[in-house]
Order: structure tokens, then sequence, then C-alpha cells
């Protein structure tokens, strides 16, 4: 399928990477299909929306990043999803001018289905987890600094 994007023009995507969002995503309620686009060579992946060009966000693995995040998915979320073993977990990624400073929302992840491709943006309400969490913690860059 050839779908429009901002970002690359016309770009062909396959059917398995496209998933269906029953309740759009906050703010966007009304956006339905979404299109995974790997950034090739990079953590990061596009959730492109099928009916906006405009539309994407970037995500992550926030595993990569912060290997200690974990939570339990809530039972109505479980449910919604129809996830019975595999799931996909990703934080929206905000890049900020100075890239250390980008930060992953590991409140809100979006959830994945991928047996049968329908996701969801779950917001944790019981977590200790933030919208702006350092994709990079200060710590990780100033040893990657003293190690040049």
């Amino acid at each position: 399928m050839i779908i429009q994007t901002s970002i690359w023009g016309d770009i062909e995507v396959q059917e398995q990477e496209i998933f269906h969002f029953p309740k759009g995503l906050p703010g966007f309620e009304n956006e339905h299909q979404f299109a995974l686009i790997p950034w090739e060579e990079t953590p990061f992946i596009y959730l492109q929306s099928l009916q906006e060009p405009e539309l994407s966000f970037l995500l992550v693995n926030p595993f990569l990043f912060a290997p200690d995040y974990s939570f339990e998915l809530p039972e109505a979320d479980r449910e919604e999803l129809e996830i019975q073993e595999q799931v996909q977990v990703y934080a929206m990624v905000t890049i900020q001018k100075q890239v250390s400073q980008s930060t992953m929302n590991l409140l809100a992840p979006v959830v994945l289905n991928p047996e049968i491709k329908t996701g969801k943006q779950v917001v944790l309400h019981q977590s200790g987890y933030k919208t702006r969490c350092l994709i990079w913690p200060e710590e990780q860059l100033e040893s990657a600094k003293g190690g040049v």
C-alpha cells in the first residue's frame, strides 16, 4: 500500500506494518490507522497516520534506555487490545534542540498487539512515571564523555 507522508513523500508500507487504534490517540481521536516506519540504523520508529500525511510520532522501545521500566497493563486495556501473549511497547519521543535533552513519555506508552494489529496509548495512572524522562540520563552522558 502506498501512503503519503510529509517526511518521505509517498512510500510503500506492508500490511503487517499497519495498526488500528480503535479510539485513536489522545488529542487525535479521529485518527485510527497508523503505520510503523523504522528510522533506519537508529533505535527509533515512526508512527505515521494513514489519513493525515502531516501527522507522525517518533517512538522508541523504552526498555533500551530504561531497562528497569516496567508496568502492569490494566486488565481492561489487555481485553480491549485482545492481548494473549505477544505485546509491543513504545514510548513517544520529544526531540529537543539540544538532542541530549530529548525525552520519552513513560507515563503513557503506546501498546500494540502484533497478532491482530491493534494499538492504544495507555495512561498509567497509578505509576510514578513521567511524560518527560530523559532518553539519555545525565550520568550516561557523563560516562560517555569520560571515555572520549
